[in-house]
């Protein structure tokens, strides 16, 4: 990971006593140009972060992961590939208001996460994360949420409807309504996986402006029965006779 030019990887102390260089120029100093910047939360083996660079090259994609190890897919990929547009940040995204300055970032992909059914206030979609977004989110940014988890996205579709914030698209089953058809055809190796096993995965996209309290649905939600365990193995009931 310390070989690759388009890989970050900041110790916290450091952080803590000079701060991060970069923040408010990643544009300037690392992609040279203004083009929009989008992240992708929980980047995982940066499947999404190179299929989306790939596919719109105007844009500046930055891929966020804590493990290392994973990420090391994508940015040797990227790498092998040169694609200029693509870099990789290896942090919590409890930290990215150090990263990144206010109006820095365009959008944010949120792919796969735990759905963190047990406590809300580790979901990536709850009102605690929303407020950290607004901190480097452009006023009315994009959100993007792309999950196999029944009850984070109905989780998710509440707190929105709540808020009443913007929603620009929606829907229980992607591949079924081809809702974004240009997003289609980029699919991680876990998301193949889980589609050939019958799971359906949802989506929703919606604005996040800057001004209004965050106000958390008060809504009961059915847990999901099934468990995703590592991003692999998947222990879904109603498949395991099939």
């Amino acid at each position: 990971m310390e070989t690759f030019p388009n890989v970050f990887q900041f110790p916290i102390q450091v952080l803590k006593e000079s701060g991060f260089p970069m923040k408010g120029k990643w544009g300037a100093d690392y992609f040279e140009n203004s083009n929009p910047i989008v992240l992708e939360l929980g980047c995982g083996k940066g499947e999404y972060t190179v299929g989306l660079a790939r596919r719109f090259p105007d844009m500046n994609f930055i891929g966020i992961d804590i493990k290392g190890a994973r990420m090391w897919r994508g940015a040797k990929t990227a790498v092998e590939e040169g694609l200029k547009n693509v870099a990789f940040l290896r942090t919590n995204v409890e930290l990215l208001e150090n990263f990144f300055a206010p109006d820095e970032v365009h959008e944010l992909w949120i792919t796969f996460p735990d759905p963190q059914m047990k406590k809300f206030t580790k979901r990536l979609t709850a009102t605690p994360f929303l407020a950290r977004y607004r901190h480097f989110l452009e006023d009315g940014g994009v959100v993007n949420l792309k999950t196999d988890s029944p009850f984070l996205y109905k989780y998710t579709s509440a707190l929105v409807e709540q808020n009443h914030l913007p929603v620009l698209a929606e829907t229980d089953d992607l591949y079924a309504t081809e809702a974004r058809a240009d997003i289609l055809d980029i699919r991680t190796f876990y998301e193949q996986q889980w589609l050939d096993r019958g799971l359906s995965i949802k989506y929703i996209q919606f604005n996040l402006p800057r001004e209004g309290s965050l106000i958390e649905p008060a809504v009961e939600l059915e847990p999901d029965t099934y468990r995703s365990f590592s991003r692999g193995y998947i222990q879904c009931p109603q498949l395991l006779n099939d």
